[in-house]
């Protein structure tokens, strides 16, 4: 296998922000977006190597977290952290770092759903 065919880590990212702060919601919009970003990306969860999730303070229910391992994420080392509170800043936003592998050169799609799209106007829907 030359370099040129050699997967290569590479880093997706993705935000969606969530109706209420209960636990249906959370674990609801984040699979939605983890389907998303897996689906566009043609990924398979062998190729991911982790995740860091982010959730706005005013999201205390569940852990973005919890969603991913109901997808068939068990083994993959999942974090979650308190998204900085700054003032302004949209409410209710669950947003990843997927750290994955994918083939040199392949299309990166980042995705926002919701009012999320609105963090990132310059990607298509």
């Amino acid at each position: 296998m030359t370099d040129h065919q050699r997967p290569r880590l590479m880093a997706l990212r993705g935000a969606t922000t969530v109706e209420a702060d209960t636990r249906d919601d959370i674990k609801l919009r984040t699979e939605e977006l983890l389907t998303e970003i897996i689906d566009r990306n043609g990924l398979a969860v062998d190729d991911i190597v982790s995740i860091l999730f982010t959730a706005t303070p005013d999201l205390r229910a569940d852990f973005p977290a919890a969603a991913a391992r109901s997808l068939g994420l068990s083994h993959t080392p999942l974090l979650c952290a308190q998204e900085i509170p700054v003032e302004g800043a949209m409410s209710r936003c669950v947003r990843v770092l997927i750290h994955c592998y994918g083939r040199p050169g392949a299309a990166r799609h980042h995705v926002y759903l919701h009012e999320a799209r609105q963090l990132r106007l310059d990607l298509p829907s």
